[in-house]
């Protein structure tokens, strides 16, 4: 079984060609469970596997988070998914790629940074108030697509010298609020210029946080945008792994359009020789 490893702004995937190489996808959840461990295996954020698509589009993508949850869709895995997919010859510089989330456009800037068209936010909700850890704390909340990557935007001044510790225990308590069905990704922001924010994820799924999530940054700048309190043009966004940029066209209230554009690398390929989780997709495959 061949892998190849990506990272977009140090959020790091591993991905399986299931179009060259076919094998159950429903063994994909344990293999992203196996796979991800970054003591025993590759070691990964998530997994990403490459497919035919279903419907018009070049291919499709279906993104398992390290803990082997389905993810609607992942913005720095789709420009890595992009950049790989040029780089096969499954599509040209400009591509349609399905998500869970739905139809998400790439186009190829330089060899190594991808531009995506992220889902349209389908709920908006600018002024939210959640009661955590005793406090009652004032959030937005954007589900971008349908069904909808749900994130929390909150906002933390001078977040640079916040604790990681005390960040990461409110992000697990807001990310199971029972008031989030779905749970959430969480995201703390800062302010630090015009049309500059600094941000720290705690990721559903990942269960910490990561180095970067471009669903994050868009959800981040999209409320903002919508807020008034940046202008949705070339907004830059810093994290631990990079920066991403990101534009949001407003229109009559709503984002109409929301672009993230940042680096996609290709950090090594090779096979995956461990026994176990080879029995365990050979397994899977009897049984269907």
């Amino acid at each position: 079984m061949r892998f190849t490893k990506m990272n977009g702004a140090g959020n790091d995937f591993i991905l399986l060609d299931a179009i060259a190489e076919p094998f159950d996808e429903s063994a994909a959840p344990a293999l992203a469970r196996a796979l991800c461990d970054r003591r025993r295996s590759v070691g990964a954020d998530g997994l990403m596997l490459v497919t035919r698509a279903e419907g018009d589009a070049d291919y499709r993508m279906r993104f398992y988070n390290s803990d082997g949850s389905l993810g609607e869709m992942c913005g720095n895995g789709a420009r890595c998914i992009c950049r790989y997919g040029y780089a096969r010859g499954y599509a040209g510089p400009v591509q349609r790629v399905e998500t869970t989330a739905g139809l998400v456009t790439g186009w190829r800037i330089t060899e190594e940074q991808y531009r995506i068209r992220l889902n349209t936010p389908s709920v908006v909700e600018l002024e939210k108030q959640l009661d955590a850890d005793g406090r009652t704390y004032r959030c937005s909340y954007v589900e971008l697509g349908s069904p909808g990557i749900p994130h929390l935007a909150l906002e933390v001044p001078a977040l640079a010298k916040q604790s990681e510790d005390a960040l990461r225990r409110l992000g697990r308590a807001l990310r199971y609020h029972p008031a989030l069905p779905k749970g959430a990704n969480v995201n703390f922001y800062e302010l630090t210029g015009p049309d500059e924010i600094l941000e720290k994820t705690y990721e559903r799924g990942v269960e910490d946080f990561t180095l970067a999530c471009g669903t994050g940054t868009g959800s981040v700048a999209a409320a903002l945008t919508l807020l008034g309190r940046v202008s949705g043009k070339n907004v830059r966004v810093r994290m631990d792994g990079g920066e991403l940029t990101v534009d949001a066209e407003e229109k009559d209230g709503s984002i109409e359009n929301l672009y993230l554009t940042g680096p996609a690398a290709m950090v090594c390929a090779g096979e995956i020789l461990d026994e176990a989780i080879l029995k365990l997709v050979k397994r899977q495959e009897e049984k269907t």
